[in-house]
């Protein structure tokens, strides 16, 4: 089973950017298609952000321009960089390549 450590979360002003990262164990990590789920409280889990490992994006319709999903196969590493930032996005976020393994999630919180 993959293992998944999540970080680079903290507390934003609503405009401001974070950086995410997710590294993964595994030697096939470059196999793996990898998403970018979150969870506010309260509300279910959703996709935010997945990258197949032939480098192909999509996004939710809420972060479409605000967020890029990037991989570094090199470091077993999926990144999440996101700009503009709105108190909605304000969740606990996690990485995962199949909706069924998950690590400890990093919150970010987007406030005044």
């Amino acid at each position: 089973q993959v293992q998944l450590v999540e970080s680079g979360g903290g507390l934003v002003q609503p405009g401001g950017s974070l950086r995410l990262s997710c590294a993964a164990s595994g030697s096939i990590f470059s196999l793996y298609a990898m998403g970018w789920y979150r969870q506010a409280p309260g509300k279910q889990r959703e996709l935010v952000a997945a990258i197949i490992s032939g480098g192909t994006t999509n996004y939710a319709d809420s972060v479409k321009g605000r967020f890029t999903i990037s991989r570094d196969n090199a470091k077993n590493t999926v990144y999440l960089q996101m700009n503009s930032l709105k108190p909605e996005d304000t969740a606990v976020y996690y990485c995962t390549p199949d909706a069924r393994s998950w690590g400890q999630g990093t919150q970010v919180t987007v406030s005044s």
